[in-house]
């Protein structure tokens, strides 16, 4: 029995530790053996990941898919994009088709421990909102969203616009029409044909979709009230500390560099800074690479390639986009927003 309890422990001990030895090899080095990085984005959403008039995947959470590439592979553009809706976004990562989703998923304590995936940060600070025609809008008087009842409202399902929408208009005695569909191309198809009387979504999203799906935007506004938190952010499997760290802190990297000033403009010059600070991020001063199993230069590859935070919002939802959004609570800390880079 002794030697039956010792051959037993010896075998458990083996079984641990080829789980060791797998949760090792997972996804950064199946990444760096592919050659790529493999996000999950949506479909199609201005400011935040599609295709430009080149075919060109661009957007907010695009460009922190190139900068995961740019940490691991020391090259942005080794990247694939792989089109998720709602419904299948979570399936995919959860199969390990994607490596990572970079896409405007809500951050949620459901989310983030009853599938299997958790949140990896946040990139976008958000809310949702309702988008009216202006004419419609004036025909029944409305002047915020307590005015709705009786209204069709336009949503996607297998979101948490639903499960907002419901519990807000309960709590506010507002009876209204939801109006649902699986693909999110069909609810603002939906809403721009008259199938509905209001489009409810991240406020960012209704933004984009006033701006690049509306014949006329300026037939439209958006409603005063936003019913709901909304961080947005990249999530990965659970289980893959590895992974998990790699994605947490690309992120990271564009925030703290916003915060170093850092640009994609000046970043080599500041290779000569004497700043600690700086020489670390850097990698001049070795140590941070080595901490995540990357390059030291891996900081360095992200804001070269990628450019900072700031530089990112700015080009794809924020003053130099169509879009045009304010930084707000996408602020850096001391700017009085929310973006506030964890120290390395």
């Amino acid at each position: 029995m002794k030697k039956f309890g010792l051959m037993a422990l010896g075998a458990m001990f083996t079984v641990v530790s080829g789980l060791g030895a797998t949760a090792q090899a997972g996804t950064l080095d199946n990444v760096k053996k592919r050659g790529e990085v493999v996000c999950g984005t949506t479909t199609g959403f201005a400011g935040f990941s599609g295709p430009n008039s080149k075919g060109e995947w661009t957007g907010l959470d695009i460009d922190l898919c190139k900068a995961i590439a740019a940490a691991t592979l020391g090259d942005a553009n080794k990247f694939k994009v792989v089109p998720l809706n709602s419904q299948q976004r979570f399936t995919a990562l959860q199969s390990g088709e994607v490596d990572v989703l970079t896409r405007n998923t809500t951050v949620t304590q459901q989310r983030d421990t009853g599938l299997g995936i958790m949140s990896a940060g946040i990139n976008f600070y958000d809310g949702q909102g309702f988008l009216i025609e202006k004419k419609f809008k004036e025909e029944n008087d409305i002047h915020s969203a307590k005015d709705l009842s009786g209204a069709k409202v336009c949503m996607q399902n297998g979101t948490s616009d639903e499960s907002n929408m419901s519990d807000w208009a309960r709590a506010n005695n507002v009876k209204y029409t939801p109006v649902v569909f699986d693909q999110f191309s069909d609810v603002v198809a939906a809403f721009a044909n008259g199938r509905c009387d209001v489009f409810t979504t991240d406020a960012s999203g209704l933004a984009s979709i006033r701006v690049s799906r509306m014949a006329d935007p300026s037939m439209y506004e958006l409603l005063p009230e936003v019913i709901s938190k909304g961080p947005l952010g990249p999530f990965v499997r659970q289980g893959d500390d590895e992974w998990y760290n790699v994605v947490k802190w690309t992120l990271q990297a564009m925030i703290n560099a916003e915060e170093l000033g850092l640009t994609s403009e000046n970043v080599d010059t500041q290779l000569n800074s004497a700043n600690p600070a700086i020489k670390r991020f850097l990698g001049v001063t070795p140590g941070l690479g080595k901490n995540l199993n990357l390059d030291e230069k891996w900081a360095y590859h992200i804001i070269k390639q990628v450019g900072n935070y700031g530089e990112s919002f700015d080009r794809n939802v924020g003053k130099n986009s169509p879009l045009g959004l304010e930084r707000g609570q996408n602020a850096l800390y001391n700017k009085g927003g929310l973006m506030y880079g964890l120290p390395f």
